[in-house]
């Protein structure tokens, strides 16, 4: 015996429900839809009584379920009619079809529209989570901004807002994982460290995070980073770098160094290496060269922008300090378009009187903003017989002894042969390979092997950027300054 016509129809009817559950689970509201408007031959989409688009048959429907407060209506034209089930806040799931319409198309879009307020409900709560993420993942760069320009204060006062508090002292770590990792790995990190790291996604490099984690005892060693084997031993493709133990304020160098660290750690079977021992060139040259860097800067520190709109000095000083570490990728620490960043370049080499396309005078800056930390106003004055000139600074014995400490492993016996003469065609050059090499008389990618050895060797990272190549030019001139001045009398 055939089945009667309604049974037929309540099973057609239960394998479209099913559908229905499937497609909303697999493709959400979208797909949802798409399916709607292909089942029925007609267009099909959801309508905002507040803000009105689509077809106007089913806008003039979905005005009328609002007006009277209904849940479902039909509204008839010429050819075609709107049928209009209620979504929640004040939307409405509406199909325009020719008449005469699929019989079916009624009970269709009734149990379309459950599933679909619950499917919309929840992409809203999605895409709420991602903004509240993205806002909380800017706030923390502006943090990492912040500490990068010495504005400690205001640094402060938003990282509380966010918790945990900033780390003061501190160990930072550059951890390097693969792209699409870094939530997995800040959220191992906040585990390991019990909550109390301050964690920042690197706006610079998408397959970094950094972690700035309270100093733990001094016994810790270099080679037993607890932290840092968890880290890697979770995945052996990461690599870590570590700084010293430094003060909050000095984050700029705690960056650096972690760098540099991480720059060795990838040679290393470890994949995990914290910043070697040796002496700080601000810390060398704070004594002689406060005074120079002030009146060096003096004129970007005055400088008074002629519209409300145009960048300031503390802007302009925070352009110099991300381009000098990042070059052309100091866009996605700032913020702005390349064409930006390529003006208050040439607005600072006006001010300043340089030319930032050598590699001396980027030096001279980068030495003049690490013994400015604080910016405009931060010093205190210039000091009298304060150095007139980066010359003046560098000779200075403290100086002096720092070059000689920096440059000794490239004449070490663990040094490559020609090591010394490559790092002097390489700096001679701008710290550009192409020239570099011809003048080396090898090719690119042999030079580049070994500036890559030599990375190893000085535990300091030259290729990528944050870079030593301004330390290596200033100890080489040091050294250049103190070769021509003799033995002390």
């Amino acid at each position: 015996m055939a089945a009667p016509p309604h049974a037929d129809r309540s099973r057609s009817r239960s394998e479209d429900i099913v559908k229905v559950h499937r497609i909303a689970h697999s493709g959400g509201s979208a797909a949802l839809l798409e399916w709607l408007a292909a089942r029925l031959g007609g267009w099909t989409g959801v309508v905002d009584a507040d803000a009105p688009a689509g077809p106007e048959l089913a806008v003039r429907g979905a005005a009328e379920l609002s007006t009277r407060g209904v849940r479902s209506a039909v509204l008839h034209g010429e050819r075609s009619a709107a049928l209009l089930f209620a979504l929640d806040g004040g939307r409405a799931l509406a199909a325009v079809l020719d008449l005469p319409h699929h019989p079916e198309a009624p009970a269709l879009l009734a149990d379309s529209a459950a599933v679909l307020a619950l499917v919309l409900r929840a992409e809203e709560a999605e895409r709420r989570e991602e903004r509240a993420e993205l806002a909380e993942s800017r706030a923390r760069e502006a943090v990492l901004h912040l500490l990068m320009n010495g504005r400690l204060s205001t640094a402060h006062q938003i990282a509380e807002a966010l918790t945990p508090s900033l780390p003061d002292p501190l160990r930072m770590y550059v951890v390097e994982c693969r792209a699409g990792q870094r939530g997995e790995v800040a959220r191992l990190c906040e585990e390991l460290t019990g909550g109390r790291a301050w964690i920042v996604r690197c706006p610079v490099y998408v397959r970094h995070l950094i972690a700035l984690v309270p100093a733990g005892p001094a016994t810790v060693s270099a080679e037993h980073d607890p932290l840092s084997e968890a880290l890697v031993g979770a995945a052996r493709d990461r690599a870590v770098g570590v700084s010293g133990h430094l003060r909050l304020r000095e984050a700029p160098a705690a960056y650096t160094q972690a760098f540099h660290a991480l720059a060795v750690a990838r040679g290393r079977a470890g994949r995990h290496a914290r910043f070697g021992p040796g002496p700080e060139l601000e810390l060398a040259a704070h004594a002689a060269g406060t005074g120079w860097a002030e009146t060096l800067l003096a004129p970007l520190h005055t400088y008074e922008p002629r519209r409300p709109q145009d960048p300031g000095p503390q802007e302009l000083r925070a352009t110099a300090h991300a381009w000098l570490n990042f070059g052309p990728h100091a866009t996605r620490l700032l913020k702005i378009h390349r064409n930006t960043l390529a003006t208050r370049l040439r607005l600072i080499e006006s001010v300043l009187g340089r030319d930032l396309a050598r590699l001396p005078e980027q030096a001279e800056l980068s030495l003049a903003l690490r013994l400015t930390p604080g910016g405009p106003g931060a010093s205190p004055g210039v000091p009298p017989g304060a150095p007139a000139d980066l010359d003046g600074v560098l000779r200075h014995p403290d100086l002096a002894a720092w070059a000689r400490a920096h440059l000794a492993p490239l004449t070490g016996r663990e040094a490559p042969p020609g090591a010394r003469e490559t790092v002097r065609a390489w700096l001679r050059h701008d710290a550009h390979l192409v020239p570099a090499a011809l003048a080396l008389g090898i090719s690119v990618p042999g030079t580049r092997k070994r500036l890559t050895r030599i990375e190893a060797l000085l535990e300091r990272s030259l290729l990528q950027s944050p870079s030593a190549r301004h330390d290596l030019w200033l100890a080489h001139r040091a050294e250049e300054l103190a070769r021509l001045a003799g033995p002390a009398a």
